[in-house]
Order: C-alpha cells, then structure tokens, then sequence
C-alpha cells in the first residue's frame, strides 16, 4: 500500500505531504484546490506520460514522491532489484520529475530507471479509475478483463496454457503461409543456383589455379627467347665443339685446373685454387647437363597448348565475373551455393512439416479455447449475479447486471471469445451493454460493483478512484461510501470525491486547501478530525462550513456511516 505521497511544484500545489497509510482515504476540498492533483501525482509514479504543463508556474519542475510498503521477496522486488534499486526494511520509494521543458526522470528504490519501470510496477501495486477508466469499461476488451479478474487463478492457468499453444500454432502458420508464397520465388532461385552450380562443378576450379596458369601462360607466350637463350647458354658452358676458336666455360676452367695441378707441389697456396677450380667445374657441368634437359623438355607445340591455357584462363574470368572478385570466392559460393540449394530443395519438405503441424495445432488451440470458453460462461453468470446484488445496495433495486459469453469467433491471443456486459435498469426495460446504454452515474457503479465483486477473487493492494460519484447523490451516495469502505477492508482504498456521503465513510480524511497572495494560487493539504472534519463535511453539504445545521448535518451523517460500517 502506498504509506505517504510528496507532492512538490504540481498544478496548483506548491508543496505538499498526503499520509494516506491503510484502510479507506478521502481526499476533498473546493473546485480548483488541486485535489485531482493527487490522482495525477499518482499516475506520473505509475508510468503515465508526463506533461509539462503540469509543472506549476514558474517553477523548473515538478517532483512527485511516493513510499510504499511492499513485501521483501514477490514481483514487486524482483523487479526493483534487477533496476539496482532497493527495499528497505518494506519500504519502496518511487519518485518522478517532470521539468517545465517536459523532460522526465524516474527514481526506483534509490536508483534511477526507465519510465515503463513504473508502469510494470505500477501493475501490480494499483488499479486507479478516474472518469477515463470509468469510459474505458465501455470497451469490449476492458468488460472481459475484469470477467478473467472474477474468474480467478484457473482461469489464468487454462489461459496461459491456451496462449503458449495458440503462439506456437500462429508461428507456424505464419511460417507456412511464408514459404508457400515464396514457393515460386525459391524454386526460381533454386534454379538458377543450380545451374551456377553445376557450371562450377564442370569447370572444377583448383585452389591457386589461376595463378599458375597466369605463369604457364606467360611462359608459353616467350616461349622461343627462353630457348634461344638456353641453347646460347649451353653452347658457352659446354660446346659439343668449337664455335669461332672460343672453347667453352667447363674447357676453360679445365685447362686452368691442369696449369696449377703441375706446379701445386711447389707451392702449397694453390691448392685450395686448384680445388676451387675443380668444383667449378663439377658446377659448370651439371648446370649444363640442367640447360640441356631444359631444351629437351620445352614445348614442341608451345602455340597449341598456349591456346588451351587462355581457353581455361577465359574460363575462370568468366566464373569469377559472376561469381565474385577472385577465384577463392568462386570456390566460396560454390560451397555456400550447394548450402543454400540444400535448404531450397528441403523447403518442400518443411511446408508438409508445417502443414501437418498447424493441422495438429488448430486441434489443441480448439480444445483449449474451448476450456477456456467454458471457465469463462461459468464465470459470467456468478459475475452477473454477484453484482446484481450490489447494484442493489448501491440504490438500483431494480437492476440486472448479465454478463454473455460468445464463442463463435476466429481463435486470438485472448481466446475465441467476445465479453458483453449488459444492464438492465428495471423490469421491462431491453437489457442493453454498458458501452451504449449506461449513464455516467450508472457506469460509476456498476464499475464500483464490480470491483467490490472482483475484490473477493483477485485482491489489489490499492485502488484510487477520481470522481467514482459523478452523477449519483443522496442514498445512492451513501451506498457507494459504504460499498467503498467495504472494499477498504481487502485493500487500500484512495477516492477523490465532492460529496460528503462518500467521505463520511472515510477511515483517514484528507482536505487540499487552496489559498492566495494575489499572484500564484497556491495549496496543502491537512488531515482532518474532530471539528474541522465535521466543518469540511458541513461545506461539502451545504457550501458552508460554519453553518449551525450544515454541522448538524454533518454530525448526523457521520454517525450514520460509523453505524452502517459496523454492521456492514
């Protein structure tokens, strides 16, 4: 429950401290006193979109504080630990800042956070309805909300368990829906791969390929210069005979060697020379023997096959000219390609996967909707009955609440169901829905009704209401004071009313007193008891707060509602 709530430089607020703590709080106080001010106080720490123009005037910003007291383990915690926030010894500060440029800040436990923190925390810690939430219960979508609140926790299950089947089912079938479009698409792209394909697999490129035709070719290509020059150089190292007087480079070195080796024995400085010169030789020789194997070995037909490495040269260009930038990427499409022809060709054997998948889907989404169709109907008519008996006490003797179950539509996330609930004002009249034929103090509480009902099966921490007595007054009035103050027994109750039926039954009276220096409006709020609480109901009777009867008034109505809350 929310314990206190700071209000700074809101509206017409300067600043502000509201103890609310449990039970059942009314919060007056005269037209313009800012009194709404707490219902938008609280919506800013639940998350609700901030506006600038709130912040009162001449101010930077407006500041919102709220301390609550929460359990220390549970959802609530969880969440603010993952923020980095804490809860300390069960309380839970949550602040909001909205500066006058509309920027906004959100404080959790201590820590800053994200705005739509407050909003997921604010879930689960209050249900406020202000005359927009009371609208809101016209729609078809609120109306079966709160009949899955009445239904309770097996509802809850049979939906959770429908929901996982009908994500899955709808998964699938969007998937098969996907493929079976896309089927000519693919089966195009299937062809013309494979027909990539199969030019790669008859060329079959090797790793470096290119390259080393890229050096057959050019030796190819100078292919006469390279023999002329290796018969030249044989000639010179090792002539079969003479050319021009000139002996050869090994006949040379020969005849060098012989010099030395007749007069080594003189001197033994030549002989590492004469050594030199006889492995010169040995050299000379082999390098020769290497010339001639050379000239044996080269092409005979060096223009054929020339033309047949520039075909296969022509070839691979092709390939990497449509395939990439290099041969390795022609090697890398041709593995990645076969991968994706795979996948192709194995689509026609995921779409009868799926079929049959969505065939044996659409079976347990049917039987679970059906279950959950089931809960629903047997819920509607205790709901229906239930608040009957509150329209009842709440001065519409007369009224019939019915709540209808369709289930004759497409399966959706909620399930195959369509929730109407319809009034019937007294005996006679059509029964007609509550989004066409209720007025705004009948939807106040028939609203009313059925959270006192729901109350019983889905407890909330704190509910806020703004206004929950628009367009009642006199008995009906007392009745909602008193249906509110019952309420206040399961959880925290917070109203902002003008009408002092409903404050009567207030366990904690709170008054926004509006004051001025002539220039800013300016207000605070005081709890009240004893005399100046009998005074704020004689002027919410009569308009005046010091009149003898308005007082008398008051006292009296004040007793009546001690009495009517005690006996229930």
């Amino acid at each position: 429950m929310i314990d206190e709530l700071g209000i700074r430089d809101l509206g017409v607020i300067a600043e502000a401290t509201l103890p609310l703590g449990p039970g059942f709080t009314a919060v007056t106080g005269e037209t313009g006193a800012g009194k709404t001010m707490v219902v938008t106080a609280l919506g800013l720490l639940l998350g609700a979109r901030a506006d600038a123009g709130a912040v009162r005037s001449g101010a930077k910003q407006a500041w919102v504080e709220g301390r609550w007291l929460v359990p220390e383990d549970g959802p609530v915690a969880e969440r603010v630990a993952e923020t980095g926030g804490e809860i300390e010894t069960g309380e839970l500060l949550l602040g909001r800042s909205v500066s006058s440029e509309g920027r906004s800040r959100a404080v959790v436990g201590g820590r800053s956070a994200p705005i739509g923190v407050l909003t997921e925390l604010g879930e689960e810690l209050v249900v406020v309805h202000g005359q927009a939430d009371q609208q809101r219960l016209r729609s078809a979508v609120a109306q079966r909300d709160a009949l899955d609140r009445f239904a309770g926790a097996e509802l809850q299950a049979a939906l959770t368990e429908y929901r996982a089947a009908f994500t899955a089912w709808h998964a699938d079938a969007a998937e098969l829906e996907r493929l079976t479009l896309a089927r000519d698409e693919r089966l195009r792209e299937a062809a013309t791969l494979r027909e990539a394909l199969d030019e790669i697999e008859v060329a079959d490129p090797r790793a470096g390929e290119d390259l080393e035709l890229s050096e057959r070719a050019d030796r190819l290509s100078n292919l006469e210069d390279l023999r002329l020059a290796a018969a030249q150089a044989h000639t010179l190292v090792s002539a079969d005979e003479i050319v021009d007087d000139a002996p050869d480079a090994v006949t040379l070195v020969d005849g060098a060697k012989r010099h030395l080796e007749r007069v080594v024995e003189h001197d033994a400085a030549l002989a590492p020379i004469r050594e030199a010169l006889q492995n010169a030789g040995f050299l000379l020789a082999d390098a020769a023997a290497e010339l001639g194997a050379y000239l044996a070995g080269l092409d005979a037909d060096g223009a054929r096959e020339l033309e047949v490495v520039q075909e296969r040269r022509a070839l691979l260009t092709s390939l990497i000219r449509r395939h990439g930038s290099s041969l390795d990427d022609v090697l890398d499409f041709g593995r990645t390609g076969g991968l994706r022809l795979v996948e192709l060709d194995g689509d026609d054997e995921r779409i009868e996967q799926l079929a049959a998948s969505v065939d044996e889907g659409a079976i347990v989404v049917d039987r679970l909707a059906g279950r959950v169709s089931e809960l629903r109907t047997d819920a509607a008519g205790r709901l229906a009955a239930a608040v009957t008996v509150e329209l009842a006490a709440l001065a519409m003797p007369d009224a019939r609440l019915t709540v209808l179950v369709d289930s004759e539509h497409e399966p959706a996330l909620h399930g195959r169901d369509q929730v109407a609930i319809l009034l019937q004002p007294h005996p006679g009249a059509e029964p007609r829905s509550v989004s066409k034929g209720a007025s705004g103090g009948e939807l106040s509480r028939v609203m009313l009704a059925i959270e006192v009902v729901i109350a019983g099966t889905d407890p909330v921490p704190t509910f806020v209401f703004d206004e929950v007595d628009a367009g009642v007054g006199g008995a009906a009035a007392i009745e909602i004071g008193r249906r509110l103050a019952r309420l206040a027994e399961r959880s925290q109750v917070i109203v902002v009313t003008h009408l002092a039926q409903v404050a009567a039954f207030a366990t904690n009276h709170l008054s926004v007193v509006k004051g001025t220096d002539g220039r800013v409006t300016e207000s605070s709020v005081r709890r009240l008891e004893g005399a100046d609480r009998e005074a704020e109901m004689a002027r919410l009777l009569s308009g005046l707060a010091e009149s003898e009867s308005g007082l008398a008034h008051a006292r009296e109505l004040l007793g009546l509602a001690a009495e009517r809350a005690t006996t229930g």
